[in-house]
């Protein structure tokens, strides 16, 4: 329940983001929003036209932030496996899964193409930003020239998307852990020759 110094209206985008996560779309009952909310239905209709409005809202939102986290990441200091490593190792709930990522199984928001549009933009997004770090690594010479930057950068985000469903099936955050470990050791080596040992001490030691 949230302070009665929150407006309404985030109240209510804000409980949808969260049972978004929990539940889904499909199991996300607007009795269930206006419960966690603290807001009555007239509350609720005077700021949106329904349970469609209110979840394009969140789910904006969620996908902002998930491209803003990664952003911050992969565009701060340090070298391109540093910062891809940065992101990967990002402690993330994993066997809650992600935001965004769950939605690609909730097969009403895949059906309906306002609320699939920001989980596939955030997605490209990212893709474009991770795919653009490796290229830099690639244009000094730390990472092999044999590497695909945007192909990379798919497999990348597929590693800690698939993390998720296997911590979740095994019931521990370690699958979803050596998942990402397994990813970056395979990274580790396609860096330049000269470096090799050192990129995989970094990966290796954090």
């Amino acid at each position: 329940m949230y302070s009665h110094g929150v407006d309404t209206r985030e109240r209510l985008v804000e409980s949808t983001r969260e049972l978004l996560w929990e539940r889904g779309y499909v199991g996300m009952s607007p009795k269930a929003i206006q419960e966690r909310s603290g807001a009555g239905q007239g509350s609720m209709y005077h700021h949106f036209r329904g349970k469609q409005d209110l979840a394009l809202i969140a789910i904006e939102r969620n996908a902002a932030d998930l491209v803003d986290r990664a952003a911050a990441e992969l565009d701060g200091p340090g070298t391109a496996i540093e910062r891809v490593t940065r992101y990967m190792r990002r402690e993330r709930a994993a066997l809650r899964g992600c935001p965004v990522g769950r939605l690609t199984m909730d097969p009403d928001v895949m059906a309906d193409p306002r609320l699939r549009r920001p989980v596939e933009e955030a997605f490209a997004t990212v893709c474009v930003i991770l795919a653009q770090v490796l290229k830099t690594g690639l244009g000094n010479g730390e990472i092999e020239s044999s590497v695909d930057p945007e192909a990379t950068a798919v497999a990348l985000i597929a590693v800690l998307q698939g993390g998720y469903v296997l911590a979740r099936a095994a019931g521990s955050a370690d699958a979803y852990t050596r998942a990402v470990d397994g990813a970056l050791g395979l990274l580790a080596c396609a860096t330049d020759i000269t470096n090799k040992g050192r990129y995989c001490h970094a990966v290796c030691s954090n």
